[in-house]
């Protein structure tokens, strides 16, 4: 009863939301209703007057940013070092007071903004062509698009248009929730709406009232085509007012059309372009060359999917590493070695099992706890081990142990470590060899310290305090140097070629087609051509599968989508499922998610999700589920 009562009393999160919306809907709608009676023209005309308005408010810190640039240019003559810092000081705390003037004016014209966008939308649901005074910018569009006909002084926009290949006739007129979500969006909030809402209609409302600043509009999507399609699809209602609009994926890196696209007013693209773009960017070596302008405003279509799911996964740029064709004949080299140590541990491995069931069938949980443990530091992804973790008693048994293991520093580690080739720890990535290991792979002619590193220091130590010549210390210390190097890298090396027979799966992690070694997104399951693992792994991936070696690779530049996102001004998205990670969405990024209610109400029932221990024990409900319909015919 208390708890109704107080829901009643101060209801809950989304009723406040939505309660906060109405009132600028109504306001909207009204708009709305005023403009039916103006002509096409003059509709046309509002986007002008909003940009003046705009214009005349945020002139004082144009002004002041004048100034600035002024008086930091007569700084830099002057090689006055402490005023350039001061001035680029001031010059970004101008930028923000400016962007917050910006917010100030944009939510005025809000509901004017959007009441025009919906108008326009609905007249070229309700016309097959809008007939309006000819200007350049008709001109410029009617060169490049067949929707648009120059008739003496008057231009006709048609209500069809061409989409990814396919002409599309325009029908769609905002409904009122779809007028929520896009405030939402203007606000910097994320929108959750159903699949089949609308959300790349609502787009199209923040989209114009933010690209009235001039400071440029990103609507991010998820992949190419959906970029392509959105850009064409909404292109022509931007455009009708004299908008411009491009997407950076249709563009070469670093092509002046590219940059040309950054220029336009909103752009559209994919995430992982935006990043590299900014890569590239901060890799030019002169400010030409570089196609981005400030991050101002994103809409990030499938948010939870780009900011959650993939939010920490690097975009890389690589290039050639010196000695690359010594660093493949290494990995061919070393590759039988590595495959029989691997076969060589999974045989303990198996034996320990064995001796664990023998254990636990005696009653022995101490003896079987520290066999398991030991196959999860030699194979942690051993399927036999995988199978018997299901079992909860099982795996507590292992935790159990690990943590008397790590006690005290790890000090009894050995206790476990010393009877396999090699530890794999699969937290932190690393692969370490025991010192049966390294006896396991030293070849019977060869130096037994062949996978040993030298102390570097030490001998480099004893060679300055002996009494040797100047030349030959010199030359001794570049033995020991060169000696060092060797061994450094065939031991990583090994490493490399240990994670690539133990951690990565093949058809999983990975795919081999047309005798190249393909990532698998963890996160999407796509395949992504032309993307390598760095630091050796790629080239452990193609010996191990017998495939062509190529040239390793090393880390130019690189950033997550994470942080690339964070450095807008604002930030804003749409997906059918936030709500979920709404606390991750606050702690990361501040940011809010805010639910929009469906255009009618939903008659599907949505059932609770059913979770499953394994695939094994999923598919056999799937058929279990299947059996039943068929049998209620």
């Amino acid at each position: 009863m208390i708890t109704k009562l107080l829901k009643k009393i101060f209801k809950s999160k989304k009723e406040r939301d939505i309660a906060a919306l109405k009132p600028i809907v109504e306001a909207i709608n009204r708009h709305y209703e005023a403009l039916r009676n103006l002509s096409d023209d003059e509709l046309r005309a509002k986007t002008q007057e909003f940009k003046k308005r705009i214009a005349q408010h945020v002139q004082p810190y144009r002004e002041k940013e004048q100034q600035l640039k002024q008086a930091l240019e007569k700084a830099i003559e002057e090689d006055n070092i402490q005023e350039q810092e001061r001035i680029y000081e001031a010059l970004e705390r101008l930028k923000k007071e400016r962007n917050q003037a910006y917010e100030e004016i944009l939510n005025q014209l809000l509901p004017e903004a959007y009441a025009v966008v919906k108008e326009t939308c609905r007249r070229f649901t309700e016309n097959k062509q809008l007939v309006v005074k000819a200007t350049d910018w008709d001109r410029e569009i009617a060169a490049k698009k067949s929707n648009v006909v120059i008739e003496g002084d008057k231009a006709i926009w048609k209500n069809r248009w061409m989409v990814t290949g396919h002409e599309i006739e325009w029908n769609m007129i905002h409904y009122d929730v779809q007028l929520m979500g896009g405030i939402v969006l203007h606000q910097g909030k994320i929108a959750e709406m159903a699949t089949g809402e609308g959300k790349t209609l609502v787009a199209t409302l923040p989209a114009y009232l933010n690209a009235l600043t001039g400071e440029g509009v990103h609507i991010v999507t998820v992949n190419d085509y959906l970029a392509r399609r959105d850009a064409e699809w909404n292109g022509p209602i931007f455009e009708f007012h004299g908008l411009s609009v491009d997407c950076i994926d249709l563009h070469p890196p670093h092509s002046p059309e590219r940059r040309k696209a950054y220029r336009a007013d909103i752009t559209y693209g994919t995430n992982n372009e935006f990043g590299f773009d900014y890569l590239r960017d901060n890799m030019a070596y002169h400010p030409d060359h570089q196609v981005q302008r400030d991050l101002h405003y994103a809409i990030i279509d499938e948010i939870d999917s780009i900011l959650i799911d993939e939010a920490r996964t690097p975009l890389i740029i690589s290039g050639p590493v010196p000695h690359g064709e010594r660093d493949k004949k290494i990995y061919e080299e070393l590759r039988p070695r590595v495959e029989q140590l691997v076969i060589q541990q999974r045989r303990e491995a198996q034996k320990f099992i064995s001796e664990a069931k023998q254990a636990l069938a005696k009653g022995d949980q101490k003896k079987a706890g520290e066999l398991l443990f030991r196959v999860q530091r030699a194979l942690p992804k051993y399927k036999p081990l995988l199978k018997m973790l299901q079992d909860p008693k099982i795996k507590q048994l292992v935790l159990k142990t690990e943590a008397y293991f790590l006690q005290d520093n790890e000090k009894n580690m050995p206790l476990v470590d010393e009877h396999i080739y090699f530890v794999i720890d699969e937290k932190n990535n690393q692969v370490e060899l025991t010192d049966k290991g390294r006896d396991f792979l030293t070849k019977k002619d060869e130096d037994p310290n062949s996978f040993v590193l030298p102390d570097l220091g030490e001998e480099l130590a004893k060679i300055d305090k002996s009494d040797l010549p100047r030349e030959e210390k010199i030359k001794r210390k570049q033995a020991v140097i060169d000696e060092y190097t060797i061994k450094s890298e065939r031991l990583h090396a090994v490493h490399q070629l240990l994670k690539a027979y133990t951690l990565f799966e093949r058809d999983v992690d990975y795919i081999v087609q047309d005798g190249k070694v393909l990532i698998v997104d963890e996160n999407t399951g796509r395949v992504m051509p032309g993307r390598r693992y760095s630091d050796g792994l790629h080239q452990a991936l193609e010996a191990k599968e017998r495939v062509k070696v190529e040239a390793g690779t090393q880390t130019f530049a690189t950033i997550t989508l994470q942080n690339y996102f964070r450095m807008y001004h604002k930030l804003a998205g749409m997906t059918g499922t936030a709500e979920t990670e709404a606390n991750e969405f606050w702690e990361i990024y501040k940011l809010d998610v805010v639910v929009i209610p469906t255009n009618k109400p939903v008659i599907r029932e949505d059932k609770e999700d059913l979770i499953f221990r394994t695939k094994r024990e999923k598919y056999n409900a799937i058929i279990d589920e299947i059996e039943r319909l068929i049998n209620q015919g």
